[in-house]
């Protein structure tokens, strides 16, 4: 495996696996597809501050120049940001678009096949892919879940975006053996809401205890991720019922407007951001930070186990 023919890494994250500092890896695709700009640029950059802020190196992933980039510069995640091109890149995409030379913003499943290709162990994001509604007739089902139960990531997260069939999603992580923690909760979060009524295997209280769980899957030689989901704080959650209500909206409106495949998140993100008036959007901010330093905070005590 010739990994270096297509992999670059920064300076800093270069120096960190040089010295044995713990390392996160976050996506991209938040930044170019997750939220408007600037304000996705101004949150990646935060994001990666809150990391070093908690004792690790940010490593933000994506795909630039035929080179998957493991950690990107300010002017690289502006780029990234501000580029209406760059490709949605998941499992099936990133051969074709490191051939092509194309610029693309890696999701969780690229975010964490490349994460595992660099030796990164913990990977931070706002929500997991999932099952989507109605996903037992069209089929329609995130890579990231697969994924899951292949890459040695752990995946920080606020649970599976509530767009999506939280139900499902959970049965299908059962069935590829992934386990999902609760970080200082018993119920499954689902993004913008604190609770979905679906209880986690189990709970763990500080990084100390997370990062062992994390160390004694890896002993036993068990393959596949882990998620470790965390509650958006309750200052920012939004209201369950104001969010199903934009759901429902913005869900009727997709099947109008006959939107599919990898467009659907993009599409149903921003058109509740807009009927809850942007409140969406300061809660999608203010869990994918919460989860930062969370994430950060995990990498450090796994890293002096």
């Amino acid at each position: 495996m010739n990994l270096a023919r297509w992999v670059a890494y920064s300076d800093e994250v270069q120096q960190a696996k040089t010295d044995g500092l713990p390392v996160v890896a976050l996506e991209s695709t938040i930044i170019a597809h997750g939220m408007p700009y600037p304000a996705n640029v101004e949150t990646a950059m935060e994001v990666e501050k809150i990391i070093r802020d908690n004792g690790a190196i940010p490593a933000t992933i994506a795909i630039m120049k035929g080179k998957i980039r493991i950690g990107l510069s300010e002017d690289d995640i502006d780029y990234i940001g501000n580029k209406a091109s760059a490709q949605k890149v998941s499992r099936r995409d990133i051969a074709i678009v490191l051939a092509k030379k194309r610029d693309g913003a890696t999701t969780v499943a690229a975010t964490m096949i490349c994460a595992e290709s660099a030796g990164i162990e913990v990977f931070v994001t706002g929500g997991i892919g999932g099952v989507h509604k109605k996903g037992e007739v069209t089929m329609d089902i995130s890579a990231d879940l697969p994924e899951l139960g292949r890459a040695n990531v752990t995946v920080v997260c606020a649970g599976a975006k509530a767009i999506l069939d939280i139900g499902r999603t959970m049965e299908f992580l059962e069935t590829h053996g992934v386990p999902v923690i609760g970080y200082q909760t018993d119920e499954f979060p689902a993004f913008y809401i604190r609770s979905s009524g679906y209880p986690v295997n189990t709970r763990v209280d500080t990084p100390e205890e997370t990062a062992h769980l994390i160390r004694v899957q890896r002993e036993m030689g068990i393959r596949g991720g882990m998620v470790i989901a965390t509650p958006v704080p309750e200052a920012d959650a939004m209201d369950s019922a104001e969010m199903q209500n934009a759901i429902q909206k913005s869900l009727e409106e997709a099947k109008e407007k006959n939107v599919r495949g990898k467009d659907v998140t993009p599409f149903l993100l921003n058109r509740i951001q807009e009927i809850t008036g942007g409140r969406s959007l300061e809660a999608n901010i203010a869990l994918i930070k919460n989860n930062a330093a969370t994430g950060a905070r995990i990498a450090v005590a796994l890293n002096s186990q």
